[in-house]
């Protein structure tokens, strides 16, 4: 863009040059630096601040070098006195050239976390909204199956279904999710790169918008494939984009509670789309049209206000553009002085990735998400969870539970209705992540909902076995659907996208959060193909017990190859994923799960488990303990 000014760090030196030689000619000891982790191998799995051990006299040189490359020369003693609590947060109140408001502010930092201005909240709450969009449509898809298919001539069910009218259902209920994984995820790297996070998600927010909008006057099944293949071209640059501009936005503390609000909107979607389906039931042959046209509703306002919010201020850092980076953070931050210790951190732990990762292109950015140890484990995680999303079976019911419902001998009317009790389900079991996502961890939660999820699929698979003339039958059935999603969206809901945002290094973000993303969806994509032959051919109690079984699979995933994220700057999980996978998976296995069968099981209350992460003093600090154990995905 004509008004970038260049990065201040442009480098392809490895860590150990950095070391030798930093990263503007300096050595190492004339900057006051201590010796940097090797950010792709940190075998000592040690967690850095890059600003600890630094004299006070270079800090503050280096702070007059970063103010004048970055023109901001008159923020001179502000973005000093930020170094200066960015080196060693705890300490502040013994830190002279703070007045007490200033103090005051930190301190409630810490006390008060929810505290934040509402410029923040309304961003993060604005750009979430788009998630409805997705939820909304899966729910309208959910009911009009139930007509679209016979208005069309390629009825599913009943008198003159086939298996090839059963693959077209599947094709075009899978059109949204084609459309993301094939195009929608992978052009979000250029929109991010060329017009920012705002940017890309106004236009993701157009395609969310007309497509849904010609679904609804559809004249044929292929038609109607059509606007759903350009409705997820919409859905896979927002699902790629919006996570990422909320988890930069937000402070470490408060990330993954804030940014799991994607999560709860999409179940707020989900339940929005049925009760949008109930309301429709009853008006004739155009109810399949407007239970798939309303899902426009949600991206209206996300179309209108996007650009009230601020940009991504680590956008702003990654062009050069610091100013404006320091503009958008005292937006999203209690004061100035906050916003000024964010700026020079951010810009120093994105020195120290530079220094690594050097200059790259949009295809040599998406090689190194497989070549680059430290982005290799981080894309393995994101691959991981968001395969397990699909691999749990939840979209089984998003997608196609009117048709599950119907199958188990409910009504058309009883089933929507059923459909929207587990939409009900799925979004108030979703707001206990809020605080639990940054307190218990990503890592815990979905090591212990998966096991509940497993089984209760299995036992709702099971109750198809009670006789229908049984009263138990449907009540069952429906019972263990609902708590099943009553385990999910506390856990497995929230996390993937919350945790894809956060794992990956600022300069391969957006690639690799759309290789995240076009994971999922990709595989949303293969359910939703498959689904309807799935249950033509094993039936309902074989398609159930299937999708336990792939739960445990799942489960043995996530406990190998997931570290925990909770409650780290982005900057500072650079330093987790420098871990070798085999160093954790070792640790896992031969430490952290005998620990565990002898705490919980043999009910060794003296058991003791050592750390896998040890943080540096200032880190750690900054927790509230000297150091912070990383136990087999629970901080203690």
């Amino acid at each position: 863009m004509a008004d970038e000014k260049p990065a201040i760090v442009q480098t392809d030196k490895s860590s150990e040059e950095y070391n030798k030689s930093g990263y503007d000619g300096m050595t190492g000891a004339e900057r006051g630096l201590p010796q940097v982790v090797d950010l792709n191998r940190n075998v000592t799995a040690r967690i850095q601040n890059p600003l600890a051990g630094i004299p006070r006299a270079t800090l503050f040189k280096n702070v007059e070098d970063f103010a004048y490359e970055a023109g901001m020369a008159e923020h001179i003693p502000l973005i000093q006195k930020g170094a200066l609590v960015a080196q060693n947060p705890p300490d502040f109140e013994q830190i002279a050239e703070l007045d007490e408001d200033e103090k005051a502010a930190l301190r409630n930092e810490a006390l008060h976390k929810w505290r934040q201005p509402w410029s923040l909240y309304f961003t993060v709450i604005l750009c979430s909204i788009g998630a409805a969009v997705q939820g909304w449509d899966q729910t309208g898809s959910n009911g009009a199956n139930l007509s679209w298919p016979r208005d069309f001539g390629v009825p599913n069910e009943g008198e003159g279904a086939t298996d090839y009218n059963t693959w077209i259902v599947g094709v075009v209920n899978a059109g949204p999710y084609i459309g993301s994984a094939a195009i929608g995820c992978w052009v979000s790297d250029p929109m991010n790169y060329y017009i920012g996070r705002r940017g890309t998600i106004f236009i993701s927010a157009i395609f969310c918008l007309l497509p849904v909008i010609g679904s609804a006057v559809a004249q044929n099944w292929e038609q109607l494939f059509v606007t759903r293949l350009l409705l997820g071209i919409g859905m896979g640059a927002k699902a790629s984009t919006v996570p990422i501009y909320a988890a930069e936005n937000c402070p470490a503390a408060i990330r993954g509670g804030l940014v799991m609000s994607w999560q709860m909107w999409t179940a707020f979607g989900i339940f929005l789309g049925f009760c949008a389906n109930l309301a429709v039931y009853n008006v004739g042959d155009i109810a399949w049209r407007l239970q798939l046209g309303s899902a426009f509703i949600p991206a209206i306002p996300l179309l209108i206000g996007v650009y009230f919010c601020p940009e991504s201020p680590r956008w702003y850092i990654k062009k050069g553009r610091y100013d404006r980076a320091f503009k958008s953070l005292c937006r999203l931050r209690n004061t100035r002085l906050q916003a000024a210790r964010d700026l020079y951190y951010i810009s120093a732990q994105i020195n120290e990735e530079a220094a690594i990762i050097g200059k790259s292109n949009y295809v040599t950015r998406f090689v190194e998400l497989f070549t680059i140890p430290r982005v290799r484990r981080a894309t393995l995680a994101s691959f991981v969870v968001m395969l397990a999303q699909q691999m749990c079976g939840i979209n089984i019911i998003a997608f196609y539970s009117s048709t599950v419902f119907v199958e188990a001998g409910f009504g058309p009317l009883q089933a929507l209705l059923a459909s929207f009790g587990f939409g009900l389900v799925n979004f108030v079991f979703a707001w206990p992540a809020v605080w639990t996502i940054d307190t218990w961890g990503r890592r815990t939660l979905l090591l212990f909902t998966f096991p509940q999820m497993a089984w209760t699929l299995l036992a709702a698979g099971l109750c198809f076995l009670i006789p229908e003339d049984n009263r138990a039958h449907l009540g069952l059935i429906a019972f263990f659907i609902f708590l099943f999603a009553a385990f999910y969206s506390p856990g497995e809901g929230p996390v993937p996208f919350t945790y894809s945002a956060e794992v990956f290094p600022l300069s391969h973000r957006e690639v690799g959060m759309s290789w995240a993303v076009a994971t999922c969806l990709f595989w949303a994509a293969v359910l939703s193909i498959t689904f309807p032959r799935l249950l033509r051919a094993f039936h309902p109690v074989g398609a159930f017990g299937f999708y336990a079984g792939l739960n445990v699979t799942a489960l043995v995933l996530i406990f190998l190859f997931v570290p925990e994220t909770k409650q780290r700057t982005l900057e500072e999980l650079d330093y987790v994923f420098a871990v070798p996978t085999r160093t954790h998976m070792a640790y896992q296995l031969f430490k952290a799960l005998p620990w565990w069968f002898n705490r919980y099981i043999m009910r060794r209350k003296g058991a003791r488990l050592e750390p896998l992460y040890q943080f540096d003093s200032a880190v750690a600090a900054d927790q509230g303990a000297a150091v912070v154990a990383v136990k087999g995905g629970t901080t203690h």
